[in-house]
């Protein structure tokens, strides 16, 4: 069965062509029922994160499924495909291992991809286009994944995009216990910032979402207020740290309201970071004075320069990827003959079933029952091995060595001597 995994990342492209391509939650079951009913695959998930959108099929075709993707978000295919890669089989399943694992992550070793890759699989179940295949192949990966952080030190110092947050925020302010701090949105991205920036005592917290009742269940962990997103044109002023994840599709925040911010600050910093995908914070306003804007992406060079101590631990999980890998090949090619050992079980079947019946009529006309068994172990001897036997003396002289020694090995024929 054809397997493959078509995608970008934070590697092959920018944030601008990411936010393009990503997928809500609200809009992924609708897309998996379109990718299996314009058929570039049969068996389909897609993975969208900040960091990545990839789309894993089985039975399909890969360029048929590039120009479904390209289609599907409104993009020209050829606009597209500089930033896509395409993974073939056993690249498709050692790729799904490692960003399991966490070794393709921006940030070396980070747990929370798995849990987007477990949000992906259910999704793709309630779309009822995960296929015995790729739930195969997400299970082993999420099995692959526990052996790596239990087996490696892949996952002991990783430094996360909320703590790359902190950090930044530390070059602004001399002291952090100082700073107001405003949460945009309650997710998971949210509630780790969240965790991070509380660590370091700030004077305020505050959490704004769309939805007062989940900004109150997240404030309240945290000795934060919680405000609607509504309140923001108003509250805005108040804070020195501004960190935003939502899944808008438009900016929340533009450059004419962080410019009235700035004024009713009377210039005074404020610290700003974007962790959603589209964007949350129109990029124009990095560009205003007394505005300290950093995206994903700019993160993501700070997080990078604390992989090497880390690195040590890359080349065992990458030895237990490549052996999970080989295995699940193994499992993928015995699927393949499983039609023939159908076919051939069902042959015999019916051999069976045409002597048996024979014999049945042999016995009701009152044949001695010792010849009817005789008569029914040669009629299915001959039967059975018909086949092989026209398949030897019928093969051309060049391959009937290589059919012979087959045929030896398939029945267990000893060697003549």
């Amino acid at each position: 069965m054809q397997l493959f995994t078509v995608g970008l990342n934070y590697q092959t492209a920018p944030l601008a062509i990411r936010e393009r391509v990503a997928f809500n939650a609200e809009s992924l079951r609708e897309a998996l029922s379109a990718v299996v009913k314009a058929r570039p695959a049969e068996e389909a998930a897609i993975l969208s994160t900040c960091n990545r959108t990839e789309l894993y099929c089985a039975a399909g075709e890969p360029q048929q499924a590039l120009a479904w993707l390209a289609g599907h978000q409104r993009l020209d295919p050829h606009d597209l495909k500089p930033y896509l890669y395409t993974l073939p089989r056993e690249a498709a399943v050692r790729h799904a291992f490692r960003v399991a694992a966490g070794l393709d992550s921006m940030v070396l070793g980070e747990p929370q991809i798995l849990g987007q890759m477990k949000d992906a699989v259910r999704a793709a179940e309630e779309a009822g286009t995960l296929g015995a295949t790729l739930s195969r192949l997400f299970q082993r990966s999420f099995a692959v994944a526990k052996e790596v952080r239990s087996n490696t030190g892949i996952g002991a110092s990783v430094v996360s995009m909320a703590a790359a947050a902190v950090k930044l925020a530390g070059r602004i302010f001399p002291s952090l216990r100082e700073t107001n701090v405003l949460f945009i949105g309650a997710g998971e991205m949210i509630e780790l910032c969240a965790t991070h920036f509380a660590a370091q005592l700030p004077r305020a917290m505050t959490v704004a979402n769309r939805t007062l009742d989940r900004a109150q269940h997240l404030a309240h962990r945290f000795g934060a207020q919680a405000i609607e997103l509504r309140e923001l044109p108003d509250r805005l002023h108040e804070h020195d740290i501004v960190v935003s994840c939502t899944a808008s599709s438009l900016p929340i925040l533009g450059k004419g309201t962080m410019e009235r911010v700035i004024r009713a600050r009377r210039h005074a910093p404020v610290f700003m970071v974007d962790l959603a995908v589209p964007r949350d914070i129109e990029p124009e306003v990095g560009a205003l004075d007394d505005v300290y804007l950093y995206t994903l992406d700019d993160l993501g060079e700070l997080v990078r320069a604390g992989h090497d101590e880390r690195a040590s631990h890359v080349a065992q999980a990458e030895a237990i990827i490549d052996a999970q890998v080989g295995s699940f090949l193994h499992w993928m090619e015995a699927r393949e003959v499983v039609p023939t050992i159908r076919a051939l079980r069902d042959s015999a079947d019916a051999a069976r079933r045409n002597e048996l019946d024979r014999a049945l009529r042999m016995l009701h006309r009152g044949d001695d029952p010792r010849a009817v068994l005789e008569a029914l172990s040669h009629g299915l001897t001959n039967k059975l091995m018909h086949a092989p036997t026209q398949a030897l003396h019928d093969a051309p002289a060049d391959e009937r060595g290589a059919l012979r020694e087959l045929v030896a090995r398939l029945f267990h024929l000893r060697a003549e001597r």
